[in-house]
C-alpha cells in the first residue's frame, strides 16, 4: 500500500517496509522487512495492473483501487500522512473512473462505511 503511493507520486515518504498483497490463503511471508495484507480472494485481483518502474516489471494495484484501499486503512495510517495523500487525490480527481471507483467501493468488506468516506472526504 504505501509503496504504491509512494510510487504514483501521492506522497514522498518512502516506505520502510515492502507491502504485499496477498489472497487469504497465502502463506505468511515470514520476512519482517514484508508488511502482508491479506485479501479475499474475489477482491484480490480486482484492480491489479502490470507497470514498468525503473526498469522493472511491478504488479500494483491501480490509482482507483488504491484510493479505497487508503479509505479501509484510514485508521491505521498516521494522520499527516493520510491527510497528504487525500489531498493529492483530490488534486487529480478529474483524471480518475469514478464508476470503477464505486465499483472497487462495492466490492470491498465495509463498502458502507468507505461509501460515506470517499463522499465526505474526497469528493
Amino acid at each position: 500500500m504505501r509503496n504504491a503511493f509512494y510510487i504514483y507520486g501521492l506522497t514522498d515518504v518512502i516506505p520502510d517496509k515492502y507491502d504485499l498483497a496477498t489472497d487469504r490463503n497465502a502463506a505468511k511471508i515470514p520476512d519482517k522487512r514484508v508488511r502482508q495484507y491479506f485479501y479475499p480472494t474475489d477482491f484480490f485481483r480486482d484492480g491489479a495492473d502490470t507497470i514498468d518502474y525503473k526498469g522493472y516489471r511491478i504488479t500494483i494495484y491501480c490509482l482507483e483501487r488504491m484510493l479505497i484501499e487508503l479509505l479501509r486503512y484510514k485508521a491505521k495510517l498516521p494522520f499527516d500522512y493520510y491527510k497528504e495523500i487525500i489531498l493529492n487525490y483530490r488534486k487529480i480527481l478529474p483524471k480518475l473512473n469514478m464508476e470503477r471507483i464505486q465499483d472497487f467501493a462495492l466490492a470491498a468488506p465495509k463498502s458502507n462505511k468507505i461509501l460515506e468516506t470517499l463522499q465526505m472526504e474526497v469528493l
